[in-house]
C-alpha cells in the first residue's frame, strides 16, 4: 500500500505553518556569567533551539559580549540546549525551559538549573518517589538545590551575585538526579531480576569488524548473549547485479554455533555511507529506487529467514537522507521494509531504529523528520512492526553525539516506551580517552574506568525498564574505523577494558536465580 501526501499527515509535521500566520522572529539573550571571561572556550557546536514537545526548531546563535544570542523563526517560546560545562560534574547538553522572548538577558546557568529542578520534581512523580522508602538520603540533594536555587533567584538582576550561586544550584541539581535516577534503576532493575523478567538474552555486541576465529568467537560469548550482525547494502552489492556474503555468512555461522541469538540490520540506511554507489544514477527516480530497495529486502531476509531472530529493517531514515526522499517517501519506504521482512521471516521481531533520538538534526535540516515523530506515525499509520530500536552513541562534537545525562536518558526510553512497543538499545558507545574534539565529558576526562562507571550506569538505566528487550553495545575495539574514536570494549591490542568486567558482573548477577 502506498503512502500519499494528505492534509493530515502535513499537519503533523511541526514548522510547516504558512508564513503568512507565523509570529515574528523572537531575540533570546543568555548571560553567560558575570565576566565576560565567564565561558571563553564556549562552543556553540551541537546548539540549538527547541519549541514545543522538545522539537528542535530553526533559529540562528552567536556568541556576543558575554552572551549568547538566539533569534528564532518564530515569536513563541523557545529553549536553549547546548553543551555547558558543570564545574565539578562534567560538560552535558543541557537545556533550559522554554522562554519568551523578551529586551533583557536571561542568566544561563539560572535557567538551566530551572529546567533541571522541573524535571527533578516531573521524573520523581512519574516515578512515585515522593514517599518511597530510601529516597529520603537523595531527597535533600534535591533541596538543597532547590534553596540555592532559590537564593540565586532573590539576587535578582546583579549577575555577580546570582551567576555563581547559580552555578551551585545547578551542580547540585545535576548530582542530584544522577542520584534519583540510578536509584529509580536500582528498585526496577531488582524488581526485574526478582520476577525473572530478564532470564532470556539481554546483552549483546555488535559483530567485530575481524573474520571470526574460535578464540575471538568464545571471547565475544564470555560477556555477551546476543550478536548484531550489521547488513550493509553498500558492502552487500557493490555492484548492480553483484553481491558479497562472505562477512555476513562467516559471523551468522560463529553466532549458531556460539548459541547466540542475532540482531541483523539495519537492512536500509540511507545515509551516505550506507548507499551503493550505483544507486545514486536513480537518486530523482523514486520508483525504480523503491524497487531496487524492496528486491534487496527479499534477497537479503530470505537467505537468513531462519537464522536471525530480529531484523533491524530501516535505521536512520528520519535523519539522514542522501537521496533527499520527502516526508511521505520515507514512510512508504519503510512500511515496504516492514512488509517485505514480515512476509520473508514471519517468525522474527521487526524494529524500527531511532538514530540521534533527540532530534537535532532536525534543527538545521527541515526536510528530515523528527525522531519521535516518525516513531509516532509508524505506530499511527498501522506499519506491522514490533519494537523501536534507540541509539546511545556519544563521545564526538557534532549534532546528535553530545553527551546525555542518566535522567535525560531514562527519561527518553520512558517516552518512546508510551508509544507502545517494545525498546532495544541497539547502540550504546561512549569513548575511553579523552580527545580535544570531545562531546563532553562525564565527572572528568575520559578514561578506561571512567568509560565502565559510564556505561555500565546506561545499561543498568535501560535494563531497569521492564519493557526494553535488550542492550547492544556498538563497538567491539578500538580501530581506525568506529565512529567514535577510543569507545571500543577492547582496546586496539585486543586486551579488555574495565567495561568487559563490569559488563560480566552485572550479567552473572541478574542471571542468577532471584532470591526467594
Amino acid at each position: 500500500m502506498r503512502l500519499h501526501s494528505s492534509a493530515a499527515t502535513r499537519a503533523v509535521l511541526p514548522n510547516r505553518t504558512p508564513a503568512r500566520v507565523r509570529k515574528a522572529p523572537g531575540v533570546f539573550r543568555f548571560l553567560l556569567g558575570p565576566t565576560a571571561s565567564a565561558r571563553p572556550n564556549l562552543d556553540l557546536q551541537g546548539a540549538h533551539l527547541l519549541g514545543t514537545d522538545g522539537v528542535p526548531t530553526r533559529g540562528d546563535l552567536h556568541i556576543q559580549n558575554n552572551e549568547v544570542v538566539c533569534t528564532a523563526r518564530n515569536g513563541e517560546p523557545t529553549a536553549l540546549s547546548l553543551l555547558w560545562d558543570v564545574p565539578e560534574y562534567g560538560q552535558v547538553q543541557l537545556e533550559t525551559t522554554r522562554l519568551p522572548a523578551r529586551p533583557e538577558p536571561y542568566l544561563l546557568p539560572l535557567e538551566l538549573a530551572r529546567h533541571r529542578l522541573m524535571r527533578i520534581n516531573m521524573k520523581r512523580e512519574e516515578w512515585g518517589l515522593f514517599d518511597y522508602p530510601g529516597m529520603d538520603a537523595f531527597a535533600s540533594g534535591v533541596d538543597a538545590a532547590r534553596k540555592l536555587f532559590v537564593q540565586a533567584l532573590q539576587a535578582g538582576n546583579d549577575p555577580a551575585a546570582a551567576g555563581p550561586i547559580a552555578e551551585k544550584a545547578l551542580r547540585a541539581a545535576m548530582v542530584a538526579s544522577d542520584q534519583m535516577t540510578m536509584f529509580h534503576a536500582g528498585v526496577f532493575l531488582n524488581r526485574r531480576h526478582q520476577a525473572a523478567g530478564l532470564s532470556r538474552p539481554f546483552l549483546g555486541v555488535s559483530a567485530p569488524q575481524a573474520l571470526p576465529t574460535p578464540e575471538l568467537t568464545q571471547q565475544v560469548k564470555n560477556t555477551f548473549d546476543v550478536l548484531r550482525i550489521p547488513f550493509v547494502w553498500r558492502d552487500l552489492q557493490p555492484k548492480e547485479n553483484v553481491s558479497n556474503f562472505e562477512h555476513v555468512d562467516a559471523w551468522i555461522g560463529a553466532a549458531r554455533k556460539a548459541d547466540m541469538q542475532v540482531i541483523g540490520g539495519p537492512l536500509l540506511n540511507f545515509g551516505v555511507r550506507f548507499v551503493p554507489d550505483w544507486m545514486y544514477i536513480w537518486e530523482n527516480d523514486f520508483e525504480t529506487i523503491f524497487e531496487y530497495t524492496q528486491e534487496h529486502l527479499r534477497r537479503t531476509v530470505k537467505r537468513y529467514a531462519d537464522r536471525v531472530h530480529t531484523w533491524i529493517v530501516a535505521s536512520g531514515l528520519h535523519a539522514d537522507n542522501a537521496l533527499a526522499f520527502s516526508f511521505e517517501q520515507i514512510m512508504e519506504l519503510t512500511r515496504m521494509a516492514a512488509s517485505v521482512t514480515r512476509a520473508a521471516a514471519p517468525r522474527a521481531k521487526i524494529l524500527l531504529d531511532l538514530a540521534q533520538p533527540w532530534g537535532e538534526y532536525y534543527a538545521r535540516n527541515q526536510q528530515t523528520i523528527p525522531p519521535l515523530l516518525y516513531a509516532d506515525m509508524a505506530v499511527q499509520g498501522g506499519i506491522n512492526f514490533d519494537g523501536f530500536g534507540v541509539q546511545l552513541v556519544f563521545g564526538l562534537d557534532s549534532d546528535g553525539y553530545h553527551l546525555r545525562d542518566p535522567l535525560q536518558i531514562s527519561s527518553l526510553i520512558d517516552r518512546l516506551a508510551n508509544l507502545g512497543k517494545q525498546i532495544h538499545v541497539t547502540a550504546v558507545a561512549a569513548p575511553s580517552e579523552h580527545t580535544h574534539a570531545t562531546g563532553g565529558m562525564w565527572r572528568q576526562p575520559w578514561t578506561p574506568a571512567g568509560q565502565a562507571d559510564w556505561l555500565g550506569q546506561v545499561c543498568e538505566v535501560a535494563l531497569s525498564k521492564p519493557y526494553v528487550d535488550c542492550v547492544v553495545f556498538r563497538e567491539w575495539s578500538d580501530t581506525p574505523e568506529i565512529a567514535v574514536p577510543g569507545s571500543g570494549l577492547f582496546d586496539s591490542a585486543n586486551h579488555a577494558k574495565p567495561i568487559i568486567e563490569r559488563l560480566s558482573q552485572l550479567r552473572a548477577r541478574l542471571q542468577a536465580p532471584p532470591e526467594k
